[in-house]
């Protein structure tokens, strides 16, 4: 995901923390559980109670699994192919999400990779694990590119040039190509022209027909808990970053909106919140929200109006469960169940905020995301949980507050951990700014 001179740059920051600055509501306590960690992107509470948490490994090209040993935050196995995206557990064995890979840590400390070749070497990848109540593995897997067309946006090209978007089923192209200049030294033109679901510099044509594949990108994918049998279970997605069953059995997903970038920009796609059924399409790349990318909401400033990229259609696609404000880059989440805590079947969730300028258009985008929101399962409706009072990061006013949510999880006693990726420069993620924060409820409230 970072190349070594990127890496090279990484720096140590000094981090001010202070949980004063973080808005909470009435009977609500925040507190620094942990810090000075990189990059953690998941929290893990195993049957034995151990917390582990997971590193993502992008700051440092290493991939980590850490465990809380003696108040300190030890690593158990290390090397994953960042970036490492989440960490489950499944009868005694750690099941570990890493580009194209999903692997096991087996009791013994021994690694087995369960699963691999998954088409993450794009723009988003194969996200964590969860196993759901017919004893399968589920997990998310990513899209390659924004809007269905490789183009300059997508750093990764030098490096797999043959790369692009694979469907979960047929689909028929309308023939729409795109031209940008080309950055790959060995091209033979100055000027590209892309197709849609093809390589970097082939276009494609009016009716052209291609098949879908079990290892789809913006899927939904399940197999045994041994990686046999891997199935398409829903397809359509963009990024569904983190999914998760509820009391109920029912699947569903923290999905990220399309961004103002690349050949097909594509403005004010929301992320969504998606309950996942069997077989169901949910819309992407021509629908966004459940509404198609054609009318004038998503026309980016100063970019042509998005057309469809597909002839026909398989599905209207359903409406999400509920929706965020665009670029909130919604991210692990966790239902209560405790009704000391809250609401029963309320949902909280991360939400990590824009990476500027990268997906917007250029445009700053600081006052969304960067807080904890609470889902009322009930109505779908959002509510801000936890949120710094500025509004803002804690990096854009010198506070102490949060930064980077990206995973929020119930521990065994009741309190609900956030896990603060920390503090994203332009040059990427920086060494040593993460944070747990732990949220209880109290019997008294704030001042």
């Amino acid at each position: 995901m970072y190349r070594d001179d990127v890496k090279l740059r990484m720096k140590r920051l000094r981090r001010k923390l202070d949980p004063c600055d973080i808005s909470l509501p009435p009977g609500y306590r925040i507190d620094v559980f942990a810090s000075k960690l990189t990059t953690p992107i998941n929290i893990l509470f195993t049957k034995r109670g151990d917390m582990l948490v997971a590193d993502s490994g992008v700051a440092d090209g290493n991939g980590k699994v850490l465990k809380l040993m003696d108040r300190r935050f030890k690593v158990i196995a290390d090397g994953f192919n960042p970036p490492l995206t989440g960490i489950n557990e499944y009868e005694g064995n750690i099941y570990v999400s890493h580009r194209r890979f999903v692997t096991i840590i087996k009791p013994d400390g021994t690694q087995e990779d369960i699963i691999d070749g998954l088409p993450s070497n794009g723009d988003h990848h194969n996200n964590r694990v969860v196993f759901g109540p017919d004893g399968k593995m589920y997990f998310g897997q990513g899209t390659a590119t924004n809007t269905g067309v490789v183009g300059k946006d997508n750093d990764w090209v030098p490096e797999h040039p043959f790369f692009h978007d694979y469907p979960g089923g047929p689909i028929k192209l309308r023939g729409e190509n795109f031209t940008s200049s080309t950055f790959l030294e060995d091209f033979p033109e100055r000027m590209a022209t892309t197709g849609a679901y093809e390589p970097f510099g082939v276009s494609s044509y009016s009716g052209k027909v291609i098949d879908g594949i079990t290892r789809a990108n913006g899927s939904i994918l399940r197999a045994n808990p041994d990686g046999t049998d891997l199935e398409l279970v829903a397809w359509g997605l963009r990024n569904p970053f983190r999914i998760q069953f509820d009391r109920y059995n029912r699947l569903f997903a923290a999905n990220h909106g399309m961004d103002v970038r690349g050949s097909r920009p594509v403005a004010n796609s929301p992320d969504e919140f998606q309950l996942i059924e069997q077989g169901c399409w949910y819309g992407w790349p021509d629908y966004t929200g459940g509404l198609p990318v054609t009318l004038p909401q998503f026309k980016p400033e100063g970019e042509p109006q998005p057309s469809f990229l597909w002839a026909e259609h398989p599905m209207q696609p359903p409406k999400p469960f509920t929706t965020f404000q665009p670029h909130s880059a919604t991210m692990g989440f966790n239902f209560n169940y405790d009704p000391k805590f809250g609401p029963i079947g309320d949902a909280y969730i991360a939400e990590f905020g824009a990476i500027i300028p990268t997906n917007t258009g250029g445009k700053p985008i600081y006052d969304v995301g960067h807080r904890v929101s609470k889902i009322d399962m009930e109505n779908g409706k959002v509510t801000t949980f936890a949120r710094n009072y500025t509004g803002l990061p804690a990096s854009r006013t010198g506070g102490g507050g949060l930064e980077r949510p990206i995973d929020a999880v119930f521990g065994p006693d009741g309190v609900l951990y956030i896990a603060d990726f920390g503090i994203f420069t332009a040059e990427g993620p920086t060494l040593s700014t993460g944070v747990i924060w732990k949220i209880t409820k109290t019997k008294y409230t704030r001042d």
